[in-house]
């Protein structure tokens, strides 16, 4: 018997709120990984309340806020996973985010626009802007996906606006 597949939630740019559809968009996650711009211990103490969630510095948050790493390196049924805001690199692009982490995942924010790249076996996600609407962006997540066989998928979730 093959193991259920593990889903983890992608979540970035809450920028200090967390709208009441990110609970439907990411239940039943094993744990959520942020991607930055949290902006204060609430949004990830209200996310806590859905899943175990870790979290990384972005450009906005506050660098004493200790539950933030400057990334996240972790490897789940074989994959490896890295999490970081994006801004570290100036503006964060595919390529770049391929020449700077050798990780199968690369999982940033930053930029509020959701984006899924696949490049040979590796993957790029960006789940898009959580937080506040800003630039006639539709806010949104991610659920990322690993099958017991380590293939990886991923599907941004448009939350209500």
């Amino acid at each position: 018997m093959s193991a259920a597949p593990l889903v983890i939630g992608l979540i970035s740019d809450t920028h200090g709120q967390v709208r009441a559809d990110v609970h439907r968009a990411l239940a039943g996650v094993a744990f959520i990984l942020h991607a930055g711009d949290v902006c204060g211990d609430e949004v990830l103490m209200e996310l806590d309340l859905i899943a175990p969630t870790i979290a990384v510095r972005g450009n906005c948050d506050d660098p004493d806020l200790p539950r933030l790493a400057r990334q996240i390196e972790r490897v789940e049924r074989g994959v490896r996973i890295h999490v970081s805001h994006g801004h570290e690199l100036g503006a964060p692009t595919v390529d770049r985010l391929l020449a700077a982490y050798d990780a199968d995942v690369i999982v940033y924010g930053h930029t509020h626009l959701p984006l899924i790249a696949r490049a040979n076996d590796r993957l790029v996600v960006n789940p898009g802007a959580a937080g506040p609407r800003r630039f006639d962006i539709v806010p949104s997540v991610a659920r990322l996906t690993i099958g017991a066989d380590g293939e990886v998928d991923v599907e941004v979730v448009e939350l209500a606006h």
